[in-house]
């Protein structure tokens, strides 16, 4: 069985014996990297309520120490309740088109990769939207998202004219000095408006708080900051855009630069745990 065939593979299945697949990852086992990935994938296109368990068990066997270890048990038992929609062999097809294109040349930047990691979602198994929904409905911190009226779009001439020194203003002049969208990306042309009301309310409140986050978190614009603030990000809400985007960007990193696997893998753990609040002592 190739390489693309075990992934796969891989992808369909719970994850299972987490600590000795990320510490065979970690060690430089190629089929483990594999594996390791794919179970995020699994996370982020078949399983979403699993998000945060199996980042929490992956990342916290990665750093070494519990991030959240009230929430680590016996995962492998705890996921097969969850319910997850199928994968597709075309699904597939389009996830490995989108790895083998990165390295295709220039033009292939965090933006795209996010913006093509969006798409996937709509390739996904029919019933994959419905439990996206509710695992936005669940996830810690959300309270109640349908019931909130989704923002309306920002404007960059709205920030202008505040304090030197105040946020408003750091916001304003990231975005006037680097020619940034003031929500990312375009909410329309990635479909948020087709969303159903859970996703499509914190899905809304990403993209607008997205540079904010990038600021007050400490986060850059460079391709590494972009892809830690992901997974800051989806710790904040468990949604999935992050959740796809970083599934994407580790198998790329797998597939055309596999010396750089680990490097990524401390920067997405380390970010994991600059969201997650410690537990009361």
């Amino acid at each position: 069985m190739n390489r693309k065939a075990n992934f796969n593979k891989y992808m369909r299945e719970i994850p299972a014996s987490i600590p000795q697949v990320v510490a065979a990852a970690k060690s430089g086992d190629q089929d483990a990297g594999d594996k390791l990935c794919a179970h995020l994938g699994w996370v982020a296109f078949s399983c979403p309520q699993a998000i945060t368990q199996v980042y929490d068990e992956v990342m916290s066997n990665w750093l070494g120490s519990a991030i959240n270890p009230h929430k680590i048990g016996d995962t492998e038992k705890n996921l097969s309740t969850l319910p997850q929609a199928p994968i597709s062999d075309s699904f597939l097809q389009a996830f490995w088109s989108l790895v083998d294109d990165a390295n295709k040349g220039e033009g292939y930047d965090a933006t795209s990769i996010t913006v093509r990691s969006a798409q996937l979602a709509g390739l996904t198994d029919h019933s994959f939207e419905q439990l996206a929904e509710d695992a936005a409905a669940i996830h810690q911190g959300c309270s109640e998202p349908a019931t909130r009226q989704t923002p309306q779009l920002y404007s960059i001439s709205m920030l202008a004219g505040n304090p030197e020194g105040s946020l408003v203003n750091d916001l304003y002049k990231m975005w006037v000095d680097n020619n940034f969208d003031p929500e990312v990306l375009d909410r329309g042309a990635v479909g948020l408006a087709h969303l159903k009301p859970n996703n499509r309310y914190l899905n809304t409140r990403i993209l607008q708080m997205h540079d904010v986050w990038h600021l007050v978190a400490g986060y850059q614009t460079t391709a590494l900051h972009e892809i830690a603030i992901s997974s800051f990000q989806l710790a904040q809400f468990g949604h999935n855009y992050s959740a796809t985007f970083l599934a994407g960007i580790l198998m790329i990193t797998r597939t055309h630069n596999p010396e750089g696997f680990p490097f990524i893998m401390q920067t997405l753990a380390e970010a994991w745990a600059h969201t997650v609040a410690k537990p009361h002592q």
